[in-house]
This record gives C-alpha cells, sequence and structure tokens, in this order.
C-alpha cells in the first residue's frame, strides 16, 4: 500500500484516540473534584500537565480555572490536542482515505466532527458539557468497533492498530505520571488525604475505563500500587501500558521492513516488565520513571514513520510530481 495511505490511517487512529481520551480526562475529572472535601485546592492546571499543554494555555489564558481549562482541551484553536482540533484532523485523514474504510466508519467521523463543530464551544457549562463528552467517547467506541468489525485486517487495519494503541498507551503513562502524582501531592499539601485515597485512585481507573476490570484482577481494597501495576502491566485489559505494546508488536509483525520498529518495541516492553513502580512510588522517583517511558514511546513513533512513511523531502517532490 501507498505509504502516504499508511501515515494518514496511523494518524487517523491517533487523532480520533486523543479525541477520546481528553473527553474521558475532562469528564472524570468533573467528578473527581466532586468527590473531594472543599478545603482541597487540587486545581484544573493538572489536566494542562496530562496533555502538555502549558506553555499554549499561559500564552492564551490567565486562569486556569474550570471555564478556561475545559475550553482549552475542548475548542481552543491554538491547542493542537483539543478535541475539536483532533476531530479536525482524524476527518481530514478518514476524508483522504475514504476508499480503504468502511463507509460508515466515514460517515461516522464526519458527523461527529460537525456536530463538535457546532457545539464544542457552547460546552462550557456542566450539563453540557458532560453532554458533549459522552457523545465523543461513544462515538469513539462506535468507530473501534466498526473498523474491528467491518474492515479487513489487512496492512491498512494494522496502522491503524498501531496508531491507536501508541497513542492510548502514551495517554496512561501521563495519566500515572502527572495524573496520579500531581492529584495526590496537592492533596497531601491542603488536607487529610487518607480518608480521600480511594477516591483519588478510583477515578485514576475511571478516565481509562478501568475501574470493573481492575477489581475483577485485584481482590483487595483500591490502592496506589496496586492500581499503578495493573495500568502498567496487565496484558489483558486493553488499556494498560502492556497490552498496548504487545498489540504495537502482533500489528508491526505483519508488516514488511518491520525489524527496527520491532526491536525498537521489545526494548520498551522490556523496561515496563522490569520496571518496579511501588519501590518508585516509595522513592518519588516514578516521575523520571515515566519520562523515559515516553521517550521511548516517542521513538516507536519514529522508527514508524522513518520505515513505513514518506519523509518530507520525498512528500514534497510526490506532491510536485502529482501537481505537475
Amino acid at each position: 500500500m501507498l505509504s502516504r495511505v499508511a501515515e494518514r490511517l496511523y494518524w487517523l487512529a491517533r487523532h480520533m484516540e486523543r479525541a477520546e481520551n481528553t473527553a474521558r480526562l475532562v469528564n472524570v475529572y468533573s467528578n473527581l473534584l466532586l468527590d473531594l472535601p472543599k478545603g482541597s485546592k487540587v486545581g484544573w492546571e493538572t489536566l494542562i500537565h496530562i496533555t502538555g499543554g502549558d506553555q499554549v494555555f499561559e500564552e492564551t489564558f490567565k486562569n486556569k480555572d474550570e471555564t478556561n481549562v475545559s475550553s482549552f482541551l475542548i475548542a481552543q484553536k491554538s491547542n493542537m490536542g483539543s478535541i475539536l482540533n483532533s476531530l479536525i484532523m482524524a476527518r481530514e485523514n478518514a476524508r483522504t482515505t475514504r476508499e480503504i474504510i468502511p463507509a460508515e466508519a466515514w460517515e461516522l467521523i464526519n458527523d461527529l466532527y460537525l456536530y463538535a463543530r457546532s457545539n464544542a464551544a457552547k460546552s462550557s457549562g456542566r450539563s453540557s458539557r458532560q453532554v458533549f463528552l459522552k457523545r465523543v467517547i461513544n462515538s469513539s467506541f462506535q468507530l473501534t468497533g466498526l473498523l474491528s468489525g467491518c474492515m479487513s485486517h489487512n496492512h491498512a487495519y494494522d496502522f491503524v492498530v498501531m496508531g491507536r494503541n501508541l497513542e492510548r498507551a502514551d495517554m496512561t503513562s501521563r495519566i500515572i505520571d502527572v495524573g496520579v502524582a500531581s492529584l495526590m501531592n496537592h492533596a497531601k499539601n491542603t488536607i487529610d488525604i487518607i480518608p480521600y485515597e480511594n477516591s483519588l485512585w478510583m477515578n485514576v481507573l475511571r478516565s481509562l475505563n478501568g475501574y470493573q476490570m481492575y477489581r475483577q484482577h485485584v481482590q483487595d481494597r483500591v490502592n496506589g500500587e496496586d492500581v499503578v501495576d495493573f495500568l502498567l502491566l496487565e496484558p489483558s485489559f486493553p488499556r494498560t501500558v502492556l497490552h498496548c505494546l504487545n498489540r504495537l508488536v502482533e500489528a508491526a509483525g505483519q508488516l514488511p521492513n518491520n525489524e527496527n520498529s520491532l526491536r525498537t518495541v521489545a526494548a520498551t516492553q522490556r523496561k515496563v516488565r522490569d520496571s518496579k513502580f511501588s519501590e518508585l512510588l516509595d522513592t518519588n522517583t516514578q516521575h523520571d520513571f515515566i519520562d523515559q517511558i515516553q521517550l521511548e514511546f516517542a521513538a516507536i513513533h519514529n522508527e514508524i514513520a522513518s520505515t513505513w512513511f514518506l519523509k518530507p523531502v520525498e512528500l514534497q517532490q510526490q506532491t510536485q510530481t502529482n501537481a505537475a
């Protein structure tokens, strides 16, 4: 298949996964704040840290309050990771690969984009925001099921799987790193966190739709050590880091010239499997570990891009040839 088609399918999956993850984060975070006591100063800036948008946010807004942060993450044009921008880019990639993906997938993505374009800016209130976010999450679930059930599981589908799972692993690591650490540190400085620790960790699980599956695997109360181990290492839950890396190996293994990509993913798998995150929690070195993992994800992406996608010069040459 053509490199440009492979790249567009890969980014279609990444952008849709990013929109879904951001919607779930904002939705669950609203519920988390309702569970904490009035004395807590856990703020909305945590979501800016998770998504890595600190610099862009500070250039646009002064106050990191609920209205500004939710608007930034949902509809802000200057935030390339906002839900609206993610859907715009997903739609464009779907539009240019309509001959590859099922027609129903294009219709679903286009309908969601049109809905978001009309409603994103009006979703600052809590009630309207919840309706908007649920629509994004449910549509993303529908798309995943539709592609899995109605698209041939060929090389084109392998690039969809790689894009989705690399984006998903990255977001899970961000939640573990910034979400958990920031929530716990802020809360410990303002209130007695012990009575509310379970609520914090339960909401972390719910941000990944993992609470029920966690309870099935861990026959104990919700606690930080078990939650982190579950989100990193449980191979059977689709949103854990290890499961996503395993799916990357399966998809890349179906493609030609995969040696370097498989080697890069395998190195990250070993790093995750060998991690003793409970010790990192005790020594407050979890941030450095997660930073290393995220650098590994960037290396995986770079290897995928250099192996199967057109380089910028090649893309420019192809564009000029087509124009001629």
